[in-house]
C-alpha cells in the first residue's frame, strides 16, 4: 500500500504537462463550445501508466499520453492557416522514479519526451522538446486529518518561460466527507459520501504549446510557428467509483481567463486568436491506483 501511495503523489502532482491525475488508464473528451468569438476546442486524450517495483521500496513509473485537439476558428486568417490550425497533437512519454529518502519523504524524478505539432507533414525535430520535473513529497495517513505534500520544480522546454517554475502541492482530509487541495495546476475542494459519490469544485490551470509545420504567414508578413493557449478555469464536478479504482466523471463550468496566440520562432505572440472566456465540459472513464 506504501508503494501505491508513492506512485499516487507522483502521477497526481508532477507530471504537469498534462497528465494531471494518478491514473492507470485513463479515457477523456474534453469540450469549449463556440464562445462570442465563434471558437471551438475539442480534446481527446488516452492514458496509460505503468508502476514497476524495484528495488525494496523505490518504484519505476513508465507511462503515455495522447492528446489530439481539433481547433475551429472564424475566417479571421487565410483558408491554409485555419487548415492548418484545425487538428493538432500533444504526445508525451513519461519516466518517473520515486525514490525512499527517509521515513518521512521520498524523492520523485519526472522525464517527459514531447511530441507537439499538426503533423501535416513528416516528423520535424521542431516538434520534439523534453520536460522534468523533480521533487520531494510527504505522505500522512493514519493521523486524524491526512494530508499529502509536494515540494519541487518544473521545467517546460516549450514554455515562454524558460525557467524551472515551483511545484507546489498541499491536499488535507481535514473532516470525514470533505478534503481541499492547494496547488498548480489545480486547486479544489471535495465533498465524499459514502455510497461512493463525489462532488467537487475546482480552479485549474490548463494549456498547451504545439509547433507548426508549415509555418504561416500572417497579413503583416509576420510568421507564425507555433500556437499556443493557455485557460483558467472553475469547474464543478461529479465522480461515480463503479469498483474502488474504476470510476466515471462529469466537469463542466467555464474559462476565467482564455488565451489563444500565434507565435513566431522567439516565442513572442504575434497574433490573437481566442482571447475570450467560454463553457467548458469534460467526461470521462478513469482506472485509478
Amino acid at each position: 500500500m506504501r508503494k501505491r501511495g508513492s506512485f499516487f503523489i507522483l502521477f497526481f502532482v508532477l507530471t504537469i504537462a498534462v497528465s494531471q491525475t494518478p491514473d492507470i488508464f485513463r479515457a477523456e473528451y474534453m469540450l469549449m463550445p463556440k464562445n462570442d468569438l465563434d471558437v471551438k476546442t475539442s480534446r481527446i486524450k488516452l492514458l496509460v501508466n505503468a508502476p514497476i517495483n524495484v528495488f525494496k521500496d523505490d518504484i519505476l513509473v513508465i507511462g503515455a499520453e495522447y492528446n489530439q485537439y481539433d481547433y475551429e476558428i472564424p475566417a479571421i486568417l487565410t483558408e491554409d492557416a485555419q487548415e492548418a490550425l484545425a487538428k493538432f497533437y500533444v504526445v508525451d512519454f513519461n519516466l518517473g522514479y520515486v525514490y525512499k529518502w527517509n521515513e518521512e519523504w521520498r524523492l520523485i524524478g519526472l522525464v517527459t519526451p514531447r511530441w507537439a505539432s499538426n503533423f501535416t507533414d513528416e516528423f520535424d525535430e521542431r516538434a520534439f522538446t523534453v520536460n522534468a520535473t523533480a521533487g520531494v513529497f510527504q505522505d500522512k495517513k493514519n493521523i486524524e486529518k491526512p494530508f499529502r505534500l509536494v515540494l519541487g520544480l518544473s521545467y517546460n522546454s516549450s514554455s515562454p518561460i524558460r525557467v524551472p517554475l515551483p511545484v507546489i502541492y498541499y491536499e488535507k482530509r481535514f473532516h470525514e466527507n470533505w478534503a481541499y487541495t492547494l496547488g498548480v495546476p489545480k486547486t479544489g475542494l471535495k465533498y465524499i459520501t459514502k455510497k461512493n459519490h463525489f462532488f467537487q469544485t475546482e480552479l485549474i490551470l490548463d494549456g498547451y504549446y504545439v509547433n507548426i509545420q508549415n509555418d504561416i504567414l500572417l497579413a503583416d508578413n509576420s510568421t507564425s510557428t507555433d500556437v499556443s493557449s493557455t485557460s483558467f478555469l472553475i469547474t464543478l464536478g461529479y465522480q461515480y467509483k463503479f469498483t474502488k479504482d474504476v470510476s466515471f466523471y462529469l466537469m463542466g463550468g467555464h474559462s476565467i481567463i482564455q488565451n489563444g496566440t500565434l507565435r513566431d520562432t522567439d516565442r513572442n505572440s504575434i497574433f490573437t486568436l481566442n482571447n475570450e472566456p467560454g463553457l467548458y465540459l469534460r467526461t470521462g472513464v478513469r482506472i485509478g491506483i
